[in-house]
């Protein structure tokens, strides 16, 4: 259920929009933008503690709308489920709301013509790679930020998206875990290790950088597909 328009992006043609997705009893909100003749949708799957108003997702979010890239950052929990810290680790949970929301977007008119993607950042790329072990060639790409896989390394033989692990170069322990994770992944892999970056990329330029890796993924393997 669309609540209302916020704003015109400003560097393309395309409506941004605020959203309450009905999912099972509940009502999980969200940030919708829409450019102008999209062909991919990027559902994104945030890590712990953190919400759609995340700054780095959405500032990535950004740099997909620009290119002609849907996105759609939604709360994977309520305000009173976040309240308990161990949901925030729950990535069943998590898996089954992300799952949900991507049939929802494709339950839409306006969204169902759209090749989908998932964007997950630490925690949230768990769930990301397990819904799309689940959801299977209906999901075309993925991208992981400092993510989590080893939290996924049951499923990963089952990913069938096109998938890109992104990682800090000064995030030893969490490199690790991807590069594990990318000798179990039997899809289109690649493992991008940005120099002198942190876990969350803080540092002057990093984050940007990690954007724009994953712009060019999803260019590749997410609107490229849907032609």
């Amino acid at each position: 259920m669309i609540l209302h328009v916020i704003q015109i992006c400003y560097n393309s043609n395309c409506m941004k929009k605020t959203i309450n997705i009905p999912i099972d009893s509940l009502q999980l909100e969200g940030i919708l933008v829409v450019p102008e003749g999209a062909r991919g949708l990027v559902i994104f799957s945030h890590g712990a503690g953190s919400s759609r108003l995340s700054p780095r997702n959405n500032f990535v979010a950004d740099v997909l709308n620009e290119v002609g890239i849907a996105t759609l950052l939604f709360d994977l929990l309520t305000e009173e489920e976040d309240r308990i810290y161990q949901n925030r680790f729950d990535i069943p949970r998590l898996t089954k709301r992300l799952v949900a929301v991507t049939k929802w977007a494709d339950s839409q008119p306006d969204l169902r013509k759209l090749s989908i993607g998932f964007f997950g950042a630490s925690t949230g790329a768990a769930s990301a790679l397990n819904a799309a072990a689940e959801l299977g060639k209906s999901v075309k790409a993925v991208v992981s930020r400092g993510g989590r896989p080893d939290l996924s390394m049951d499923h990963l033989p089952d990913v069938r998206a096109a998938t890109l692990l992104i990682v800090g170069g000064f995030d030893d322990v969490v490199i690790d875990m991807n590069q594990r994770a990318l000798e179990a992944l039997q899809c289109e892999k690649k493992l991008e290790i940005v120099p002198e970056a942190t876990h969350l990329f803080e540092e002057p330029g990093k984050l940007e950088v990690a954007a724009t890796l994953a712009r060019e993924w999803f260019k590749r393997y997410l609107t490229q597909s849907s032609t």
